[in-house]
């Protein structure tokens, strides 16, 4: 579950038991230090809030790709199936994001998402023109940069203290998990 001594019970699980019908294992992580999660948690709402849910799935998906966090990975295709997408179209998503039939904007904020993933200091004024001229205002910019950076805390909590996906994530396509980088979540760290 992770390479930490979790807490067996915690006020934070009641919430989730009752909601998921399980405590994942951030939240066995995060129990640790509750105040920590609570500011996450508002922190998470105040970016989501910002913008299409769409658009921050695809971004956090994608951000969490590049930084290799399978967990983060697993549970934002997770929703995107969920709400927005069938097993075939996510999976083109996963493979190819330019030919998956998605919108170029689209295509690009994920460009953009995977940049600032992988490196936020490399990022230029090109960048940004690119996601301008697909339409997008400045706010609209910020926010795909909130979003990641975000991840990229979360995403580096789960993976540096061995966090394992859930076995929920098993229920994904085969070929969606495949792409994310595990056939089955119980082999798979952070």
């Amino acid at each position: 579950m992770t390479y930490l001594s979790t807490p067996a019970e915690s006020p934070l699980y009641q919430t989730e038991r009752a909601a998921l019908g399980y405590v994942p294992n951030y939240l066995r992580v995060l129990a640790l230090r509750p105040e920590v999660y609570g500011a996450w948690q508002q922190l998470g709402e105040a970016v989501k809030a910002g913008m299409d849910l769409r658009r921050y799935e695809l971004v956090t998906l994608t951000a969490a790709r590049r930084l290799g966090s399978t967990y983060c990975g697993l549970a934002h295709a997770a929703v995107l199936r969920e709400r927005f997408y069938d097993d075939a179209a996510l999976r083109a998503i996963v493979a190819d994001r330019h030919d998956a039939g998605l919108a170029p904007v689209d295509a690009a904020v994920m460009d953009f998402a995977e940049r600032v993933a992988a490196d936020p200091v490399t990022v230029t004024e090109a960048d940004i023109d690119i996601l301008r001229g697909h339409g997008l205002a400045d706010v609209d910019i910020l926010q795909i940069v909130l979003a990641v950076c975000l991840r990229r805390f979360f995403s580096g909590v789960l993976s540096a203290v061995g966090a394992v996906p859930d076995p929920v994530f098993d229920g994904l396509h085969p070929g969606i998990r495949a792409a994310l980088g595990t056939t089955g979540v119980e082999a798979v760290s952070g």
